[in-house]
């Protein structure tokens, strides 16, 4: 085992034993390296690792943001291998797409009338509303497609939807190109993501469900993407 994996398997430890918490401070590099036995090199390298986790955050010099702090992030390494894999066509598009309608249809499905999400939902169609650039536009409609996963209160759902974000938003810009007219596709989507918000307000679960769905597929088989997806 290459020694910096001996130090991620020590603050798993300590985190799964709750003698590390969120918002709790790592023991300083000497220390830590005395404690293990290991080089202070290989300590630095276990942090870098946990960094681009997601996991911790590392402050440097005097004060309060001072040291390595646990955080709660696991979005962050999703997303940049998510978006590498998808960059190297590793991970099809098409196939994207059809985890994004897995995924937000069963959070549609589930989602809460009552959750503070949605209100955020609805806040942000209203933005939309007023948004003439593609990409303002496709920056909120990324988020309220967030929103509503947050609405079904799975919070492993909300991470792999966090993750999927900057992929969606990029491949989703990328693909308005083949789009014949920007205009009336984005006003479509609007008029689609009131639907699938007023169906979840209304308790129509099932609806909302099919209504995301269509409303995902039919966007990317107007961009050219295939029925595949």
């Amino acid at each position: 085992m290459r020694t910096h994996r001996l130090v991620l398997q020590w603050i798993e430890d300590q985190l799964s034993g709750g003698q590390l918490v969120v918002g709790g401070r790592l023991p300083a590099e000497r220390s830590l390296a005395e404690q293990l036995g290991v080089s202070r090199t290989s300590v630095r390298e276990a942090i870098r690792v946990l960094e681009a986790m997601g996991v911790v955050r590392a402050g440097v010099g005097s004060g309060p943001d001072a040291g390595t702090v646990v955080i709660s992030d696991p979005t962050a390494a999703l997303g940049s291998a998510l978006r590498l894999h998808v960059a190297t066509s590793h991970l099809p598009v098409a196939d994207i797409v059809q985890t994004r309608v897995l995924l937000e249809s069963w959070a549609a499905a589930r989602a809460s009338p009552d959750s503070p999400a949605l209100a955020e939902a609805a806040r942000l169609l209203d933005q939309m509303d007023g948004c003439a650039g593609t990409e303002d536009f496709l920056a909120l409609d990324v988020r309220f497609h967030l929103a509503l996963a947050d609405a079904a209160g799975n919070t492993v759902v909300s991470a792999m939807m966090g993750s999927l974000r900057e992929a969606i938003q990029d491949y989703a810009g990328r693909l308005t190109g083949n789009l014949p007219d920007w205009d009336a596709t984005a006003a479509r989507l609007r008029q689609e993501h009131r639907d699938i918000l007023a169906a979840i307000n209304r308790h129509d679960g099932e609806g909302a469900a099919g209504l995301v769905a269509e409303h995902i597929e039919g966007y990317y088989a107007e961009a050219g993407l295939g029925g595949g997806a």
